[in-house]
């Protein structure tokens, strides 16, 4: 799969465009949830503490109305001066209470029941509207709870949770203003109908939660009347400092954040909860992010079969173009494909189809035939002249010669039998460096033998090269060049001097003489013709170089100057390893 994505262009282009489109597109979406969802959620905590306020104020304001019945009272100068009266007869006792008492249970119809105990009087009033006033004796009012815990508290007030009967009681402490000595107490036992209205326009029924508690965390409302037992949560809260807030809780049944809300003292201290699960504080968040995640599939959907389409359509063209590059190198050197298009992709095949319809022709009337006519000149120069024929006559010669005594002769047969053995064996093509030395030595002995003192040779090779393999017949060519053009024209003795050394990884074979060289117009000329495809003169260099290059590609150096000192130096470079194995002698 890895080596399948480094090489197919499809693939890369694929994964290209699904990166640059699903990474941002995708992103989007993600960070859009968040922002979205960490609005909303803001937006949603705003508004519920917006509306526990508003909710806070509401139930604040109903029960100071009720407080404010009983401060109406402290203008009643009659109802003043019979609290602080010690004494006074049961008649006017009783008249005085009724009225106060009958205003406060018809001043709301959440009133349930109004009571009044008179402390210097030691007398108790009750009067309900169910039944008219009961006057029973007072016993020490700081004796009882909720007469303490008004008397304790700054406002002068304390509001009983619901009793048994499902109403809560408000305890006014009456004092002697602007002494500080306690009057009376006044209480109103309310039905918390009122509150109950006030209360369900603060939360959403089934979704949300909300409880009015009093400070010690007793409940005055519920919104949960089946979950009346006591939750941690409560506890949690009472020991907040603040008096409004939030805070996140989770427990076995709940995770979501809750709300609070504290009435005033002079309210009754109240506090109002609301608490909200995180599935319904995001609910409107999830409601968006799935838009926006449905609207992104869709999308995302587009865009995948968008870079598919594009993916084919663009490299498509080009597969076809490597199936039939592909097929050339296995030898088909046909174009198996209509036209690709009008586009750059459509002139890239069509440059191609006609490419290979050039180097196809060119094969055709160039290579191929030029191997065919050598190869059949070949075939005629060795039906020509059967090889052992010749060896065995030669090998009769030399042993003629040394039986009249003539050892020139046999040197001589012997150094030319070497040089046709060497030259007609159609076997080898590539030869050690050591072969190829041994037939030059063979060559020079007879040209020696034909030009005497008038000639003289040196070969110098390393010992490390002659394990080395090169191609057959390199260095005769070049020899022979001197022999053609520069031996006749020389100054004094004939010379040549071969020259093998290694240096890193390369080959460096010279061969140099001592004739009068080229001009430099005829030096170029042949430069020109070793580089062009054209026929003329030092065919033999031609031939080497041709060779060469079959043999090392563009790696081979073929330099040809004048020396300094007069005549003419050829230098090839090679690197030690063939980079193409092959036989000559193959190509027929």
């Amino acid at each position: 799969m890895y080596s399948l994505l480094r090489t197919s262009i499809r693939n890369k282009l694929i994964i290209l465009l699904l990166l640059i489109t699903i990474i941002p597109f995708g992103s989007s979406i993600f960070v859009t949830y968040i922002y979205t969802k960490e609005s909303l959620k803001e937006q949603s905590i705003q508004e519920n503490v917006n509306l526990l306020y508003q909710g806070k104020i509401n139930i604040e304001n109903y029960l100071r109305e009720l407080n404010n019945f009983t401060f109406s009272f402290y203008n009643n100068p009659e109802f003043m001066s019979y609290l602080r009266k010690s004494e006074i007869g049961e008649y006017a006792s009783r008249g005085v209470a009724h009225n106060v008492l009958q205003s406060l249970l018809y001043s709301d119809e959440s009133v349930y029941r109004a009571s009044m105990s008179v402390v210097k009087h030691g007398e108790h009033f009750t009067v309900s509207k169910r039944s008219t006033l009961v006057s029973t004796e007072l016993l020490n009012p700081e004796m009882i709870d909720y007469y303490k815990k008004a008397s304790e508290s700054p406002a002068n007030l304390y509001i009983e949770p619901l009793n048994e009967f499902n109403r809560f009681t408000i305890h006014r402490v009456f004092r002697d203003v602007p002494a500080n000595h306690i009057l009376a107490y006044v209480s109103l036992e309310v039905r918390p109908d009122k509150v109950n209205e006030l209360s369900n326009y603060l939360y959403h029924e089934g979704a949300e939660e909300f409880y009015l508690l009093n400070q010690e965390g007793d409940l005055i409302f519920n919104s949960e009347p089946n979950r009346m037992n006591d939750y941690e949560w409560k506890d949690a809260l009472l020991t907040i400092p603040e008096s409004r807030g939030t805070m996140g809780w989770t427990d076995a049944t709940f995770e979501g954040v809750i709300f609070f809300e504290t009435i005033s003292e002079a309210a009754g201290s109240w506090i109002l909860v609301k608490r909200i699960p995180y599935t319904t504080l995001y609910e409107s968040a999830y409601g968006v992010a799935a838009i926006n995640i449905f609207f992104g599939i869709i999308g995302l959907s587009l865009v995948v079969l968008a870079t598919f389409f594009v993916s084919f359509k663009i490299t498509s063209p080009i597969r076809i173009l490597v199936q039939n590059i592909k097929e050339v190198e296995e030898g088909n050197m046909k174009a198996q494909f209509q036209s690709l298009g009008t586009d750059e992709i459509g002139v890239l095949g069509d440059r191609f189809k006609s490419m290979i319809e050039k180097i196809n022709h060119l094969i055709n009337r160039e290579y191929k035939l030029e191997l065919e006519n050598k190869t059949n000149q070949l075939k005629v120069l060795h039906s020509q002249v059967n090889p052992h024929f010749l060896y065995n006559t030669l090998q009769s010669i030399g042993t003629l010669a040394l039986k009249s005594k003539v050892p020139e002769i046999y040197a001589s047969l012997t150094h030319l039998s070497q040089i046709m053995r060497y030259s007609m064996n159609m076997s080898e093509d590539v030869v050690s460096v050591e072969k190829e030395i041994n037939y030059i030595k063979a060559y020079m002995h007879l040209q020696k033998q034909r030009f005497g003192e008038d000639l003289d040779f040196k070969i110098e090779v390393d010992d490390e090269v002659l394990a080395n393999q090169v191609p057959k017949m390199i260095l005769q060519p070049i020899i022979e060049n001197y022999f053609k053009h520069g031996f006749v024209t020389r100054d004094g003795v004939g010379e040549i001097k071969v020259k093998c050394k290694k240096k890193d990884t390369n080959l460096f074979i010279s061969v140099s003489d001592n004739g009068i060289g080229v001009s430099k117009q005829r030096l170029k000329e042949i430069n020109q013709y070793l580089e062009e495809q054209s026929i003329g003169s030092h065919i033999g260099l031609k031939n080497v170089l041709a060779r060469l290059q079959l043999y090392y590609n563009e790696n081979v150096i073929f330099k040809i100057q004048n020396r300094e000192k007069g005549g003419f130096l050829v230098t090839i470079k090679l690197p030690l390893e063939m980079e193409l194995n092959t036989n000559e002698s193959d190509h027929s």
